[in-house]
């Protein structure tokens, strides 16, 4: 059978050494040792790469904006394919409580209405039927392959329509024998998991209920037929997805020369945000520094990657370089911010009756189970969680008490408990310092992983407050890492460019593209 292959063992998001050395060609001009200026006025830079020239704008036309959007949907299911191993299609179903649904299953309903009454006529009435056995025919031509000629011919030659609108006319036609044959067939080609299908199929024994499940499992069939193949070139899509984004986003840019913007705004905050730092850093009182902060781009870079954990990606628009990675960016920010809460319970716990507990490693886990039980979905805007926080720390206290009734010691006063629980409620407030003292442990711990090389030897160590959470940070931080690097390699030349600009300015853009003019 075509589709009883094993699944393809491919880590999800793994580039390869091939890959990794390109991107370290496009961006060892931007080297934190090898960065000057001369680096960045060289013939290396492409004109078509660039975020901006200093030629006027070009007036887009209607059919180059939709060769872009092709472009961009090619690119984008290309990456969904190669990166996410649980990707499939799926049947399109409507709900039959749907205008939509209800028309889909009235209009059906009327034609095998009409078909059985055409074969209960007397005389029997095949034309319509006849038809059917010819589109289902080609259905099963379309899932042999190029080898099958003997089965092809045997198709061919037992659903010859000529012949069957023949045996017809002289009501010699075996309905029932050919609607047996095709169940058979079927039961060759399909995968494995319909075999309850074509059982049920050959235990229907009314004709056109029959013709009609026939129709309904050769739609699985072809989406099996379809997901099967996209198993099969999901490893040559991984082995191609760098050059093959690169060209394809390569492509979008030539045809909307605006394609780079949200991405030049996204890298030039940290531009900015990493001035003022080190301004503020190198400014000594009373002493003279006249010599221009000099940045790194891998750290601006670096930086900018880390501003998609604290991204509102319900109301702003990600860099256009990042697009094809979103939802897996938003769900991990999702379960970032679950874990960011965890921590800061479990410190705030720990901080307050962890001498009364100490020891006990069954009450932090049961605790740590509560508090992620309740969080879940906290992300959405219907999430109360001021209530969640409060009903968290109820239960904390009621489950600190009844392990410290168990070894014969005395319970927390009404007082702890209080402090306890509003403690907790304050974390959603603003500039809470727990949150913010775990959130900027988090982010130092994500800005180690993107420093370490890929894939990384080991894990670098979890900073102190978040051994509650340390495996699955460490899972979300390896899921984030392999984003980050995969998009690197994509991206990097388009990013060399753009930090060119921006750390350069226009003149020494300008004099790279007239240098490589007059060569």
């Amino acid at each position: 059978m075509p589709f009883n292959g094993e699944k393809q063992c491919v880590g999800e998001d793994q580039p390869s050494d091939s890959d990794s050395s390109r991107f370290s060609e496009s961006m060892a001009s931007l080297s934190d040792c090898e960065c000057s200026r001369q680096s960045f006025t060289s013939d290396s830079s492409s004109k078509s790469s660039s975020p901006a020239s200093m030629s006027p704008p070009r007036v887009v036309t209607f059919d180059e904006v939709m060769a872009a959007a092709r472009n961009l949907s090619n690119m984008t299911l290309a990456h969904e394919i190669a990166v996410n191993e649980n990707f499939q299609l799926k049947r399109d179903a409507l709900p039959e409580s749907s205008l939509a649904g209800r028309v889909r299953h009235i209009v059906h309903q009327a034609f095998w209405d009409v078909l059985e009454s055409e074969l209960n006529a007397e005389p029997p009435e095949y034309e319509h039927a006849i038809k059917l056995f010819e589109e289902i025919r080609e259905i099963l031509l379309s899932f042999l392959t190029p080898g099958g000629n003997r089965l092809r011919n045997q198709i061919c030659e037992v659903l010859d329509t000529d012949l069957i609108r023949q045996q017809a006319e002289h009501s010699a036609v075996d309905i029932q024998g050919l609607a047996n044959y095709v169940i058979s067939t079927m039961g060759k080609l399909c995968a494995p998991v319909r075999d309850d299908d074509i059982r049920e199929l050959k235990a229907t024994s009314n004709i056109v209920e029959v013709l009609r499940q026939i129709f309904h499992v050769l739609d699985l069939m072809k989406m099996d037929m379809v997901n099967f193949t996209i198993r099969s070139l999901r490893p040559h899509l991984q082995r191609q997805l760098v050059d093959y984004e690169r060209t394809k986003f390569q492509e979008i840019l030539e045809e909307t020369p605006n394609a780079l913007d949200q991405t030049t705004e996204w890298i030039k905050e940290s531009v900015h945000e990493e001035l003022l730092s080190l301004s503020e850093a190198t400014l000594t009182p009373g002493a003279e520094n006249n010599s221009k902060p000099s940045l790194s781009p891998t750290l601006v870079l670096n930086n900018s990657y880390l501003k998609l954990l604290q991204w509102d990606y319900q109301k702003k628009e990600l860099p256009e370089t990042l697009m094809t990675d979103g939802a897996r960016l938003q769900e991990l920010t999702e379960k970032l911010n679950q874990l960011k809460m965890i921590a800061c319970l479990a410190l705030i716990t720990n901080n307050m009756v962890g001498a009364l507990t100490e020891g006990l490693p069954e009450l932090a886990v049961r605790l740590k189970r509560i508090s992620a039980v309740l969080l879940e979905g906290m992300n959405k805007e219907t999430f109360n969680l001021k209530e969640v926080l409060n009903s968290i720390g109820i239960q904390t206290c009621v489950e600190v008490n009844k392990t410290l009734m168990e070894r014969g010691l005395p319970t927390l006063n009404a007082e702890v408990q209080a402090n306890l629980v509003g403690q907790f409620s304050s974390i959603e407030e603003e500039d809470n310092p727990i949150w913010s003292l775990i959130d900027k442990r988090i982010q130092l711990y994500m800005k180690s992983l993107l420093c370490l090389p890929s894939p990384p030897r080991c894990m670098p160590p979890v900073p102190g407050g978040l051994a509650v959470v340390q495996q699955e940070l460490e899972s979300l931080g390896s899921q984030y890492a392999n984003i980050v690097n995969l998009n690197k390699q994509v991206y990097g030349p388009f990013y060399a460019n753009i930090l060119r600009k921006l750390l350069f300015g226009e003149e020494a853009t300008g004099k790279a593209e007239a240098s490589s003019s007059t060569n």
